[in-house]
């Protein structure tokens, strides 16, 4: 039988966690494991992989998925500690336990409460719904640090009786805000994590993942109630505990999403880098570099996908606005800002060359910044448009930088492209925050427009 001879007929894997052979032996095919059968240790993580993973894990998510739901578990637990203390504050508040509370005024604050968190709801994803896949980061962010402060005022309402339910109110219309916001942009990371199409999957597994923190979370808490139900000391401690490891996870959280799609704040960094050395930075650099928190710096506001009258008031600065330039937007500025109106035949990529059009402006216009050695743009034309912009004002000689510009966005923007692709950035589509005004004008010779 040693002498029988073994012939690899076929392998498999499931994943990256397993593979197997198939042999032939004595005229029987067998299957047999790569690593052996011994790894009976292994059945448990596999059952929690299959339980807690998406499918086909770590394949079927990006890179950045583990990371960040490590980070994200972290915080959830601590939430939800300080969850259980305003809750307790709460019921407190309304009477729970108090002889001389009735259950009407207990129902009526509560009723109040929900109703202000519905019409919060509304009006904050009427006012803000559109900007939340842009700025996904920054807002799970704010989302967090506003449900923290949510939370502090629940805890501290039953100490200022007469305006109570004024105070959990305003605390609900926090927490319904925390609900569009955390809900709308955790939509906006799946959509990022799923790599294989397979956001359902990936949501529901984040949804197992989070049931299980919070259950692990309720059984803490049954193990601090008795400890804070006589000491506020004791309450406003644990809750400055755990909404600081709270803070500090989710901006762990934030900071390790990669991103490859561009938002404004991503392109921003991208060109002043291609700008001033003629390189593109990867997604992992230009999201490192990405702010998460509020900026207080001064800057020029962009504004994209604006109607023609917010750029041009006549027929002379349509003129003006278009020599030099056939692509497919307008570009302007007004009131030291930025404004373009988009074709409605541009594709994602034209929507990329006016947004790098509209930084490259919008460095002239604040006059900051420096030029490396290796960048399309060199220190001496940028001083020099610099020059035009502070004598220019609102003038003709704005309207001749512009046509300047054209020329040379013409010249680098395929290059910038080509090194954004190779880069590893998606360039098919984008988050760059565009309004829906679009604009068809005949690309007619000049004169024919006076």
């Amino acid at each position: 039988m040693d002498g029988e001879k073994e012939t690899a007929l076929a392998t498999e894997r499931y994943g990256s966690r397993e593979r197997w052979t198939y042999w032939e032996r004595g005229g029987e095919m067998e299957r047999e494991r790569e690593g052996g059968e011994g790894e009976r240790a292994g059945s448990f993580v596999k059952v929690f992989t299959s339980v807690f993973l998406p499918q086909g894990y770590p394949e079927s998510v990006s890179e950045d998925y583990l990371q960040y739901q490590m980070w994200d578990t972290l915080q959830a637990f601590s939430s939800s500690l300080t969850g259980t203390l305003s809750t307790q504050a709460t019921l407190r508040g309304v009477g729970v336990g108090s002889t001389e509370a009735s259950v009407a005024a207990a129902t009526v604050t509560w009723i109040l409460r929900d109703g202000t968190g519905m019409l919060g709801r509304i009006l904050f994803a009427w006012v803000k719904g559109s900007k939340l896949d842009c700025d996904a980061k920054k807002w799970r962010l704010f989302a967090d640090v506003l449900n923290d402060v949510a939370i502090f005022m629940e805890i501290v309402a039953p100490a200022f009786p007469a305006c109570f339910t004024l105070i959990v109110c305003s605390a609900g219309v926090f927490k319904s805000l925390v609900g569009v916001a955390g809900g709308a942009t955790r939509a906006a990371l799946t959509v990022h994590q799923a790599r294989r199409d397979n956001m359902a999957d990936v949501s529901a597994k984040d949804g197992s993942q989070e049931t299980l923190v919070n259950l692990a979370g309720m059984l803490v808490s049954l193990l601090l109630i008795p400890l804070v139900t006589e000491s506020t000391v004791l309450t406003f401690a644990l809750y400055f505990l755990f909404t600081c490891l709270h803070l500090y996870a989710n901006y762990q959280a934030v900071r390790s999403v990669v991103m490859e799609t561009l938002n404004q704040a991503r392109l921003s960094i991208l060109t002043d880098q291609y700008l001033q050395e003629g390189r593109v930075l990867s997604p992992a650099a230009a999201n490192h570099r990405e702010p998460v928190l509020p900026d207080f710096r001064r800057r020029v506001q962009i504004r994209l996908g604006v109607r023609l009258g917010d750029i041009v008031s006549s027929t002379s600065e349509l003129q003006r606005a278009l020599k030099g330039n056939q692509k497919k937007y307008i570009i302007g500025v007004k009131r030291r800002e930025v404004c373009v109106c988009l074709s409605s035949e541009a594709a994602p990529q034209d929507e990329i060359q006016a947004s790098f059009h509209c930084h490259l402006l919008s460095s002239l216009l604040l006059d900051t910044g420096s030029t490396g050695s290796n960048g399309p743009l060199t220190g001496e034309r940028r001083d020099q448009w610099r020059h035009t912009v502070r004598a220019a004002g609102q003038g003709e000689g704005l309207w001749e930088l512009l046509s300047e510009t054209h020329a040379f966005v013409d010249r680098t923007f395929p290059e910038f492209l080509t090194a954004l692709q190779k880069a590893g950035w998606q360039t098919g589509r984008t988050l760059l925050d565009w309004d829906e005004w679009r604009v068809n004008w005949e690309p007619v010779p000049l004169k024919k427009i006076l």
